[in-house]
């Protein structure tokens, strides 16, 4: 894209491996220093952090720190998938991890990086939502809730950070092509009966372009918003979606 990021200092949570890992390269070759975390240590992390836990947040943020020696950008990636099945169905326990690490998280994480980009005088903080942060999402309940929440914490904060210079933004991926969402396909074709391949067929009948998105293409997008081509985008959800119209 042809994008700078020249300088900028980025902490980049669940950064390791999939969307995370390609904006944690992205940003690298744009020029920026950049700190990732993972609770897989294959993937070979910075650290090791999960983000639903205070105690992993407040050594990653200390971590981080010495590292870069400051902040401009917070990308909010990390999430997983929760449960899938009606909701009544559905363990408590399973619901509660997943609004822990898919909201919980980036609110533990945003508020230990938002004092740190004021003091650098401004930034970008960039969270990951999801095309069911706009839409509703049958027998995916935990991870829709958590979703537009995700949406509702960054408009909010969007208008709280703006007099600082901090602009907060979410980008809605739709079905992005890779491990994570084929073992959303697999449970979902799973819980209706049918096959995986019947299954993506509707799935991707959801989209108007009939097509998934790359991890590249979230990564350009967070690149973009924390770029000076972004300066003036603040509190919008932003889809990079093939065109989600609805889910199922």
């Amino acid at each position: 894209m042809g994008l700078a990021a020249k300088g900028l200092r980025v902490l980049v949570t669940a950064g390791g491996a999939g969307i995370g890992r390609a904006i944690a390269q992205t940003f690298v070759r744009a020029g920026a220093r950049v700190f990732t975390c993972d609770v897989d240590a294959k993937t070979r992390p910075d650290t090791l952090a999960d983000v639903a836990k205070l105690g992993d947040v407040e050594r990653l943020f200390d971590e981080a720190m010495k590292a870069l020696g400051g902040l401009d950008v917070m990308v909010n990636n990390a999430g997983i998938a929760g449960p899938t099945g009606k909701v009544e169905d559905l363990r408590p326990e399973d619901w509660d991890r997943c609004l822990a690490v898919d909201l919980s998280g980036m609110f533990y994480c945003t508020r230990k990086a938002m004092p740190l980009i004021k003091a650098a005088g401004g930034g970008s903080v960039i969270n990951l939502s999801s095309a069911a942060g706009l839409h509703g999402f049958p027998q995916r309940s935990p991870y829709c809730a958590a979703k537009w929440g995700v949406v509702g914490f960054t408009k909010s904060l969007a208008v709280e950070a703006g007099p600082d210079k901090v602009r907060v933004n979410c980008i809605c991926p739709g079905i992005v092509e890779g491990e994570r969402i084929e073992r959303v396909v697999e449970a979902k074709a799973k819980s209706l009966g049918v096959s995986r391949e019947a299954f993506l067929e509707e799935f991707l009948a959801t989209t108007s372009m009939r097509s998934t998105v790359s991890a590249q293409e979230i990564a350009d997008m967070a690149l973009y918003l924390a770029s000076d081509a972004g300066r003036h985008i603040t509190g919008q959800a932003l889809a990079v979606d093939a065109g989600v119209r609805y889910l199922v």
